[in-house]
């Protein structure tokens, strides 16, 4: 471990969790199982004559024309403001975008892409998608899409991808400048449905430990894991590791259904209720694929609503290890109404509470802004480098084999592990999100095409020695200040293994998409590492009965 200035990172850690949290009010799990059962809010509600008048009376008498649209849009963020911070209002033109992502899928052509040198790169080409069919090729660049030029320094992600979604069938046309050979060409695409993964990764680790990420709970995460889960098992896994961390959440009944594979006979797995919403339980039904292995499960303060209702079952229950970070501590339902606009108010309806009946929910008391901010104060406290846990409800609630948890604040971890430390350096993480960098791996990678070929992730793992040449051409594109500084950052031996894992990882991601990804960087994860560790000897049974607190 190295020391490190919190300033260097302290300018990040807003950022990502203002991203968590947004995407988590948007994801937030609600009691429907898709947002199709929506009910419209004039079922519930009747005409505000008041508002009505007012808006009316703007109209009719005030000084200056007036956007009548944004004046509904304003009243309505100022009626909702002094409610809880995840009752949200998504207007009509954001509302599919954000349904997007929970429905596990989207109209459009296929490809992923990034930006090098204002130029869209395509970088992956799904496999017999829309793009594939017609002979769009990883590295190809796009000239056009329609009749708007999409080559230029003002070209942004999503402008891209707005032109390129699109209802489907619907055909649009593309020019295409392709690297090999080195010509321009002019296709027509048919828009399909894009499946949305929400598992980022299903990996054998050593021995018979099988790894899950899951990314969100969207309408087709059950489906995902559990064909992922059976191929593990089918692989060998007996003890499983399941990565929330990052999670922001999604439907309820995905994250009940993924619980059910783990906890057996008809277990309570969560409950919700509220002023005007009667007590519903949500309880195992059938025999789980995964009742009996060591199963460990991450999180951090990223792992939000329906990733706490699986970390809170699992650890209610002592199915399980928990290892990471507090959680983020939402315990709000949310269900959706919808506008005669097509905007969508989310209203807090619920919470919900474990098994040993406790909320998670963290104080919203002292208003929006500090509770948006409370991830900023954690890590100002050095409260992410330190095991910590700040008690907002005293009240002790006990898991089954009678071990005390509490409510509020989010879900405690059973095993505490600080953020490492390495990956707080400033000059490294200005290195690895540098566009610099993204530019430098992709010209290695289009320019050692023919040599990047290995049969398997292993093969790569032991053959590849590119970081060298690629840290080398990273520096040459620096001044003197930053080169200097980044080497001397690099002097550092757990530095400079880090940095070259990340460039390997990045490689191994091209070639083998996100499995390979995971099999580099997990190799220097200190949180899957304890988990290795826990799953393998005597700690874990300790854990799990209590005997170690």
């Amino acid at each position: 471990m190295i020391n490190w200035k919190r300033e260097d990172a302290k300018a990040l850690m807003p950022l990502v969790f203002s991203l968590v949290l947004i995407v988590g009010m948007v994801l937030g799990f609600n009691l429907r199982d898709t947002l199709r059962s929506k009910r419209d809010i004039n079922t519930v509600i009747a005409r505000n004559d008041r508002l009505e008048q007012i808006v009316d009376l703007i109209n009719e008498k005030y000084v200056d024309s007036i956007n009548t649209d944004n004046l509904y849009k304003d009243a309505i963020s100022g009626i909702l403001k002094s409610l809880d911070p995840h009752t949200v209002y998504i207007p009509a033109e954001k509302l599919q975008d954000a349904n997007d992502d929970l429905e596990g899928g989207f109209s459009g052509i296929g490809v992923e892409f990034t930006i090098i040198r204002d130029t869209i790169v395509v970088t992956s080409v799904i496999a017999n998608g829309p793009a594939s069919q017609a002979g769009v090729n990883t590295g190809d660049q796009f000239l056009k899409v329609g009749d708007s030029l999409v080559a230029g320094v003002n070209i942004t992600s999503s402008r891209i991808t707005h032109l390129l979604k699109g209802k489907q069938r619907t055909k649009v046309t593309v020019e295409l400048r392709h690297i090999y050979p080195s010509t321009v060409s002019k296709l027509t695409i048919t828009r399909d449905m894009i499946p949305l993964v929400s598992i980022d990764a299903g990996i054998m680790l050593k021995g018979n430990t099988g790894f899950i990420k899951v990314n969100r709970f969207s309408a087709t995460t059950y489906k995902e894991f559990l064909a992922t889960l059976k191929k593990l098992k089918k692989a060998g896994a007996s003890d499983l590791i399941l990565d929330l961390r990052d999670n922001p959440g999604g439907y309820l009944s995905q994250a009940t259904a993924v619980a059910d594979e783990f906890i057996e006979g008809e277990k309570l797995l969560v409950y919700t209720a509220g002023s005007h919403a009667s007590k519903t339980e949500y309880k195992a039904e059938k025999k789980g694929t995964f009742e009996t292995g060591r199963l460990v499960v991450l999180i951090d303060e990223g792992s939000a609503p329906a990733s706490e209702i699986l970390a809170g079952a699992i650890q209610d229950w002592d199915r399980g290890v928990i290892i990471g970070k507090r959680s983020f501590g939402k315990g709000l339902v949310q269900e959706p109404y919808d506008m005669t606009d097509g905007s969508e108010i989310r209203l807090t309806i619920a919470k919900y509470y474990t098994p040993s009946g406790r909320c998670i929910q963290r104080s919203f008391a002292n208003g929006k802004e500090a509770y948006a901010a409370a991830y900023e104060k954690r890590f100002e406290a050095d409260q992410l480098t330190h095991d910590e846990f700040v008690l907002q409800d005293t009240t002790r609630f006990y898991t089954a084999a009678h071990r005390t948890v509490y409510g509020g604040g989010g879900i405690k971890p059973d095993v505490y592990i600080p953020y490492d430390s390495v990956r707080l350096s400033h000059p490294l993480l200005s290195a690895l999100y540098s566009s610099a960098l993204k530019t430098v791996l992709w010209d290695y990678i289009l320019n050692n095409k023919k040599e990047l070929r290995y049969k398997n992730i292993t093969d790569f793992e032991r053959s590849f020695t590119g970081e060298k040449q690629v840290i080398s051409n990273y520096l040459s594109t620096l001044n003197k200040k930053g080169s200097r500084a980044l080497l001397k950052e690099l002097s550092n031996k757990d530095i400079n293994r880090y940095f070259r894992t990340n460039i390997k990882a990045q490689v191994a991601r091209f070639l083998f998409g996100d499995n390979g990804y995971y099999a580099i960087t997990l190799k220097e994860d200190n949180v899957v590492g304890k988990a290795l560790e826990i799953i393998r000897s005597e700690e874990y049974s300790t854990v799990i009965s209590g005997q170690g607190r």
